[in-house]
This record gives structure tokens, C-alpha cells and sequence, in this order.
């Protein structure tokens, strides 16, 4: 497709509707993360880039041979990898076999949560999803390298007047918002500390929370959502949540046990478990939210950027 936007609202609509497929599969955590990430913040980015290129794509250098070539090739290797893979829904599959009832049978009894998928990503996986909320903060850190933003003295009063022109155009979607927010903002706490006993944790609510703040500074404008949301304390924030996790695993190293082991938390193993998945979620949301607020307030920064330099030099 030529038109970029047709081609930005459909791939909202198929994560919005891979949502609703996870749902269907009692995949809940997956389905509130998939429309928080990709029918919300990634589609915004995804609007804000070519707002910045343009819609229209130039198929001045366009090769369809080529990148057909390269799509059999890999397409070819990827059913290549797939033959040696168990039958899909095959009782006998080794994840079927070996892993899963030892989570199925196990998980409450070790843990204490009820929420197995909480169980197995805070506990037993515990390393492989702090490699995980390092990417994510890597990726926060990444994107604050090659195109941060800060605000000048003309972006304030061009922000300014956008934001009053703005304010009489969508009236009736800033209060409505206003309304919104706090049980946006409720609802992200409620699937942070809630993630032990159903669908949730500090992935989710940390989508959820930024998607919130996106929500604001759509509406609001830039400039006002920098003076609510403070971008140092940001940074520090999402430092933070790496700095908790680690901690947590230090901690069992000085009691005597494995690195991210929460049973040497406390005396009695299970509320060592509920403590340590507590600690380690809330540090994943922490890192999470804020490097999503960190991205897209680059990326709209970028923008405003560019387009009052426009206006300068008009």
C-alpha cells in the first residue's frame, strides 16, 4: 500500500483484534498488554513518524523482486526450523511432557500464587524477565541517544498556542478524558498489585499506566504533559526499577540462597515468595511505564521540534 496511514490503522486494528483472540484463549495478561503496547502506543508512534516523513510512500526505489526474494528465503528457512517441532496441540510435546505439570501441579504449592503465568515469570523465570526489562530499558535509553528533544522558549509559545486552539477544537474529548484518567491510572495500580491473584503484574500495568499518559498529552499537548510528568524524576525512575530488581536478587545471595530466590526472603518460604514477586513486579513496572513515557515523549518532542523550526523559518 502507497498510503502510510491506511497502513498504520490497520496494523492497530489487527493487534486490537489479537487482543481480543488472546482473550478468547484466556491469554488475559498477553490480550491487556497486546492492546495497551500495540493498538495504542505503537500505533501513536507509528503516526507521529510518518507525520514526519509523510503518508505517501516513494516508490521511486521500490524493488518488489527483491523483497519477495528475501520473504521466500526467510519464509522458507522459518518452515525449515518448523519440521523438527512437535505437532501443534501434541500432548506429547516436551513442553507438555516435562515442563508443564511440574507447573501445573507445583506452582501454588511452592509459590503461593494463584496466578500461575505471575508464578512462572516471577519465579521460576525470574532471570529470563529481568534480561527482558533490561532490553526494555535499554531500548528507553537507546531512543534518548539518537533523538531527544528538550523544550526551548519557542516551542513553549508556539506549544502554547496550539494548546488553546486545541483546547476550543476538543472540548468535549479533553473533559471526557479528564474523567477517564483516574480509573485509567486506578486500573494500572489495581493489575499491578493484583497480579498474584489474577490476569496482571508490572508488564501490564506499566503499559496501561503510560497509555494513560499518552491519552493526556494527545489531548493536552506536550508542554502540559512535561509540566505534570517530570522527565528527570522519569529517567530516575526507570533506573530505579532496574536497581529494585537486582536488589531483590541480592538479597537472597545474602541470605544464603540463589540469586532471585525468594524462599531465603522471609522465614516462612511462602510469604518469602508473595514478598520477593512484590518487589520484582513493582520494579518492572516502574522501568516499564517509564520508558514508555520516555519514548513517546522523544518521539512527540522530535516532532514539535521540527515543526517549529518550520514555522521559524516561515
Amino acid at each position: 500500500m502507497k498510503d502510510l496511514f491506511a497502513v498504520v490503522m490497520l496494523s492497530g486494528i489487527y493487534s486490537l483484534l489479537s487482543a481480543c483472540f488472546f482473550v478468547a484463549m484466556n491469554a488475559v495478561d498477553v490480550a491487556i498488554t497486546e492492546a495497551s503496547v500495540g493498538a495504542c502506543i505503537s500505533t501513536l508512534l507509528m503516526l507521529t513518524a510518518i507525520t514526519m516523513t509523510g503518508n505517501c510512500k516513494k516508490r521511486d526505489y521500490h524493488k518488489p523482486l527483491t523483497a519477495l526474494l528475501v520473504v521466500s528465503v526467510t519464509g522458507g528457512l522459518l518452515i525449515y526450523g518448523t519440521l523438527d517441532m512437535p505437532y501443534f496441540g501434541s500432548a506429547e510435546a516436551p513442553a507438555h511432557v516435562h515442563v508443564a505439570p511440574r507447573y501445573i501441579n507445583d506452582s501454588f504449592q511452592e509459590t503461593g500464587v494463584v496466578n500461575m503465568v505471575t508464578a512462572i515469570l516471577a519465579s521460576y523465570r525470574a532471570f529470563d524477565t529481568l534480561g527482558e526489562v533490561v532490553v526494555i530499558f535499554t531500548a528507553g535509553i537507546g531512543v534518548l541517544a539518537l533523538i531527544s528533544a528538550s523544550p526551548t522558549a519557542r516551542e513553549d509559545a508556539t506549544s502554547g498556542a496550539a494548546n488553546h486552539s486545541m483546547h476550543e477544537q476538543h472540548l468535549s474529548l479533553r473533559i471526557t478524558t479528564k474523567m477517564l484518567l483516574p480509573f485509567i491510572m486506578l486500573f494500572a495500580f489495581y493489575v499491578q498489585f493484583h497480579g498474584d491473584f489474577g490476569p496482571g503484574g508490572g508488564f501490564q500495568a506499566g503499559v496501561i499506566f503510560s497509555a494513560a499518559i499518552v491519552l493526556y498529552s494527545m489531548l493536552f499537548g506536550l508542554r502540559t504533559a512535561r509540566r505534570v510528568i517530570n522527565q528527570t524524576f522519569t529517567k530516575l525512575f526507570a533506573a530505579f526499577g532496574i536497581l529494585l530488581y537486582g536488589s531483590t536478587g541480592l538479597i537472597s545471595l545474602q541470605n544464603g540462597g540463589r540469586f532471585l530466590d525468594y524462599n531465603f526472603f522471609l522465614n516462612d518460604p511462602i510469604a518469602g515468595q508473595h514478598l520477593g514477586i512484590l518487589l520484582i513486579e513493582l520494579g518492572v513496572g516502574c522501568t516499564v511505564a517509564s520508558t514508555m513515557i520516555i519514548i513517546i515523549f522523544s518521539f512527540t518532542g522530535r516532532l514539535e521540534d521540527l515543526q517549529n523550526r518550520k514555522n521559524g523559518q516561515a
